[in-house]
Parts: C-alpha cells; structure tokens; sequence
C-alpha cells in the first residue's frame, strides 16, 4: 500500500522571498564552517515573522491577544477543503456571495485559492484579499482555520483589517502566503503547526496537505 501522497504549501524561504512594505526580508549568516575549519555548520537567520507561508496570532490585530506560544494547535490540524474562488473589485476582494453554503458545507477547514500561479518572489501590491463580508459568512460557516494564497486577509490599504477581525470574532486561525499551486480543488488533511515564540504576533510554518485515507 503506497503512503498518502503530500503536497508541500509552502512558499520557499530565501533572499529574493517576497516581503510586504516595511517587513525585514530573509537573510542568513554563517557564524561556523567546516570549510573554514569548524567542527560544523551554525547559521544565523534573521527575518520578519511574516515572511513566507505564516500564521497570525491574535496579538498581530489586538494588543490584549494570544501570543503565539498560546494558540490552540488543534486549528492547524485536520480536515480541510481547498476552495477556488473569484475576486472582484479594486482592490479585488472575494465576494461574500461566491462562498455558498453548498460550497462550505462540512467543511472544517478552509484554504483560499484565488490565482492559478503563486509567484513568492513578487508582491503585487493589488493582491486578492479576503475583506469583512467574506470573513463574516466564512464565520458564521463555524469553520476553525482560514488560509489564502495571498500576503493577507487584507488589502494593504487597509488599516482596519476587516476580514482579521471577523475570524478572530469567532476565534478562526489564519494562514498566509500559501502556495496551492497544481492542488486539485477538494478535501484534505492540513498539517501547519506554527513555532513556540513567546510574546510574538506571528510565526512561519511549513504548511503541508495530505491525501485523505
């Protein structure tokens, strides 16, 4: 019997990775060698913890949120649907009415697909987003986990962060900057545990989908 087959959602991590306006982008020192004559290799890696596939803590939109060493792992684990969706408008946003009942019924988990390519090199700064009303029936749908292929759940304009604060309304963790690239549409098991960072408000995860038995 084969293994279940994985897709990796991930964007990679390197220099040229897409950052948003004013985010540290990624880099890496060598602090040991073995070609220099170390006993092995150390690297030091400094970045912003919303470079790459990432999820929000509460604390990123709410001062009195959840550090991320506090979420609820649970959300990050399970059952989920990969759903492709139009966008409308300038800046585009998915329209609330594309998110049929028919479209979410059942499902616990929810990853976005807005564009058939993910460039992680490029921010285009029109991005596809998810906005208030969207997040709103996607609340009311009492999904736990809301991922999308884009930088944010939110323009970048927008500073009110409208479709944040919907999920977190009803307690729905975020993921960011997924890769679903050649994922059919469909249900699968998603596996995208974020790091245990002490006071901070987000943090990057390697976000797989697995083929349901």
């Amino acid at each position: 019997m084969s293994a279940p087959r994985i897709w990796d959602i991930s964007e990679r991590i390197e220099p040229d990775t897409a950052t948003f306006p004013g985010d540290t982008a990624f880099s890496q020192e060598w602090v040991m060698q073995k070609v220099r004559g170390d006993s092995c290799n150390v690297s030091t890696i400094r970045m912003s913890v919303h470079v790459g596939t990432h999820t929000d803590a509460p604390l990123h939109y709410d001062n009195g949120g959840s550090d991320m060493a506090s979420v609820e792992l649970h959300k990050y684990i399970g059952r989920c649907r990969v759903i492709d969706v139009p966008v409308a408008g300038s800046p585009p946003l998915i329209p609330a009415a594309a998110l049929t009942p028919e479209l979410l019924a059942g499902a616990e988990r929810v990853l976005l697909r807005t564009r058939a390519e993910h460039d992680h090199k490029t921010f285009n700064p029109e991005f596809p987003s998810l906005g208030g009303p969207a997040g709103k029936v996607l609340a009311d749908a009492g999904v736990k986990l809301v991922g999308i292929d884009t930088p944010s759940m939110d323009h970048s304009a927008n500073k009110d962060l409208d479709g944040h604060q919907a999920l977190y309304a009803s307690g729905i963790a975020i993921l960011e900057n997924l890769d679903l690239t050649g994922v059919p549409a469909g249900d699968y098991e998603l596996i995208a545990l974020p790091l245990r960072i002490v006071g901070c408000d987000s943090s990057p995860v390697r976000a797989i989908l697995r083929e349901l038995s």
